[in-house]
């Protein structure tokens, strides 16, 4: 079910459990700043999750409220795990769903790491 990308943080959702260890992952990356992972429903070949470890709903809340060391280590993340899983050749894609018409699930930022094949049009027309 889509959510609301203004609610407030909600620590019971899947993606703070997993970062507190009381859910498992497959992680392929982790560092102060993100933590990337295999999603358990992949949508690609290759379809990893990159979240932030700090506390934030969504891009918007990101950008809005990180610390400058936060959102550059996290994007520094982004960017590692493409070039250590072979994507940057030859190509992938970046998800991040915000808010309910973007059709966000989990009230914490994510982005989707797509690959392994090419993935057609952004949008269906």
């Amino acid at each position: 079910m889509p959510i609301d990308a203004t609610l407030p943080y909600d620590d019971a959702n899947i993606f703070a459990r997993i970062l507190r260890g009381e859910l498992p992952c497959t992680a392929v990356f982790r560092d102060q700043w993100a933590l990337a992972f295999h999603d358990i429903n992949p949508q690609a070949p290759t379809h990893i999750l990159v979240i932030p470890t700090g506390r934030y709903v969504s891009m918007d809340d990101f950008s809005a409220r990180a610390s400058d060391a936060e959102i550059s280590g996290f994007f520094r993340a982004v960017g590692h795990v493409a070039r250590t899983l072979g994507l940057v050749e030859p190509g992938y894609r970046l998800l991040a769903n915000v808010g309910q018409d973007g059709h966000q699930e989990v009230p914490h930022l994510h982005i989707h790491l797509f690959g392994g094949k090419p993935l057609g049009p952004m949008l269906a027309r």
